[in-house]
């Protein structure tokens, strides 16, 4: 692993991630409750993960070994084996761009998560002036054997055992230090092993929100300063100090490493940080900005998480017990599990979500389900309420005497007029200006759950007292349990003075109601 970095990148992000914490924050300690996510199936990704380049040389090498393959007392392939095994990987003679150390390096590393995954077995190696030798491992079967599920697991394996390498610094002073009989002082190495591992799980649950949450770039690419600076730059830091920055600069340097050991396992598709930037890394002067105009900003490493990478990190996520939901887990509950579910889901989720819930039931019985799911008045029932709307919008006209049953029902009247009307349906009676008041209280109270002081909610707000000049003097009666935070929010929302004063002064009045 290459020494941290002794100059100073000069980085423009110091953007802060819904993940980001104190530095080195273990992947325990976020948030309860993560974006769900859209899953390649098991099918897809098990095909995936036997095509990464290192489960398949450990593959490959797996059933290469036979009896007369040696190892040492830990495992590992001894050095006669190495040049054998880089033959059977096609690495010798420069393929691969690599020369014989390379080789032989690449040899050892599948060959260790051949051992680590179980794919071969090692024998007789139970001292240290003895060779052992190695068998087939159980495991090496089930990758034609076995189902996906199984491909999967081996592949989590594999995963865990380039994640550990990869929170291990320079070896060389390790090994010296091992040889010479002493023990390991790993303070004087300037290696904190769970500090280590904390930091790269941190930073991979950056990722994987951003991935999650829809916040990566169009091609779900996150700059690595980004990702370093997540994990740093305070939340309620300005201008970084030039001390950050050096911690910035140094915690780059640490998951360019990281990361180009990851990508060969699929987690990630990796753009290393400039070979340039990298040569003047040792500078006394501070490297250029990565938010100068003229400057590419992928010069300083872009990181995608792969859909294998995704799975992967959910996995990992859920054995720390975390809630990390996936589009589907709710397929098979009840509506109101389903609508109390994908409230705090990201739209394109919510929709994916209720998409295959409704695949499995008959439209007619979900219409009606969904309906009873979203009465109730407490804090939470706009919102379910809006859910049920998007998820009626997807059900055809076979669902019409459901939404014809509920016309009187002072909370569902309004959106079943709405849908009827959306579905062309004949003799809809015109809601009552009560409603139409309760239904917009309603809306904007959903909205405001959903997505707090958006842009499109402020363009409703303008909108609805620019059409009704006496909205605020009739909104505030409104017998809603959200009116008077609703109207709050529009007093916030409004750029108009005038208006906005109109606004706050309703809500008192509401509020006043209430009491």
């Amino acid at each position: 692993m290459k020494q941290a970095a002794t100059g100073q990148i000069r980085l423009g992000f110091t953007q802060q991630t819904p993940y980001a914490r104190q530095e080195n924050q273990p992947m325990s300690e976020s948030p309860a409750t993560l974006p769900p996510v859209l899953l390649h199936s098991e099918a897809e990704l098990a095909r995936d993960a036997l095509a990464t380049p290192l489960l398949a040389r450990a593959v490959r090498l797996a059933r290469w070994a036979g009896p007369e393959t040696r190892v040492g007392a830990g495992g590992e392939l001894v050095d006669e084996q190495l040049p054998a095994a880089a033959a059977e990987l096609g690495l010798t003679g420069g393929a691969e761009g690599a020369d014989e150390g390379d080789a032989a390096a690449f040899a050892s590393e599948a060959w260790r998560v051949a051992v680590d995954t179980g794919l071969v077995e090692v024998q007789d190696a139970d001292s240290d002036d003895a060779d052992g030798s190695v068998a087939a491992g159980e495991e090496l079967a089930q990758l034609t054997s076995g189902g996906p599920q199984d491909v999967l697991g081996i592949w989590l394996l594999a995963l865990e055992a380039v994640f550990a390498d990869a929170t291990v610094p320079d070896l060389e002073d390790l090994v010296d230090t091992i040889e010479d009989g002493g023990e390991i002082d790993f303070e004087a190495l300037g290696w904190d092993p769970q500090g280590e591992s904390d930091f790269l799980e941190g930073v991979l649950g950056n990722l994987y929100l951003l991935t999650a949450g829809g916040s990566a770039g169009d091609d779900g690419a996150v700059p690595l300063p980004a990702l370093a600076a997540s994990m740093i730059v305070p939340d309620d830091m300005g201008e970084p100090t030039d001390d950050v920055l050096e911690q910035v600069s140094d915690a780059m340097m640490r998951l360019d490493d990281q990361f180009r050991m990851l990508e060969p396992i699929g987690l990630v598709e990796y753009q290393p940080v400039d070979e340039a930037l990298m040569a003047d890394i040792d500078s006394e002067e501070p490297l250029p900005a990565a938010d100068d105009e003229d400057e590419d900003v992928t010069r300083y490493g872009m990181v995608r998480l792969t859909p294998l990478g995704l799975y992967g990190i959910r996995a990992r996520m859920l054995e720390a017990g975390l809630d990390a939901p996936a589009v589907g887990d709710l397929a098979d509950k009840g509506a109101d599990t389903l609508l109390d579910g994908t409230a705090a889901f990201p739209q394109g989720a919510a929709q994916a979500e209720i998409v295959q819930w409704l695949a499995r039931r008959e439209p007619l019985g979900a219409a009606r389900e969904l309906l009873a799911a979203a009465r109730g008045g407490d804090e939470g029932a706009p919102l379910r309420r809006l859910r049920c709307q998007q998820a009626l919008s997807l059900v055809g006209g076979s669902a019409e005497p459901a939404l014809r049953d509920v016309l009187d029902d002072p909370e569902l009247g309004g959106l079943a007029r709405v849908w009827l009307a959306e579905h062309g349906a004949a003799d809809v009676p015109a809601p009552s200006q009560e409603m139409v008041f309760w239904l917009t209280i309603d809306t904007i109270a959903a909205q405001l759950a959903a997505e707090g002081n958006s842009e499109e909610l402020q363009g409703l707000v303008e909108g609805l007292a620019a059409q009704h000049s006496g909205f605020f003097a009739a909104a505030w009666r409104v017998d809603h349990p959200a009116t008077a935070d609703v109207l709050e929010a529009m007093g916030r929302l409004h750029p108009d003075k005038k208006v906005a004063k109109e606004a706050r002064k309703a809500a008192f009045k509401a509020r006043s109601q209430q009491a």
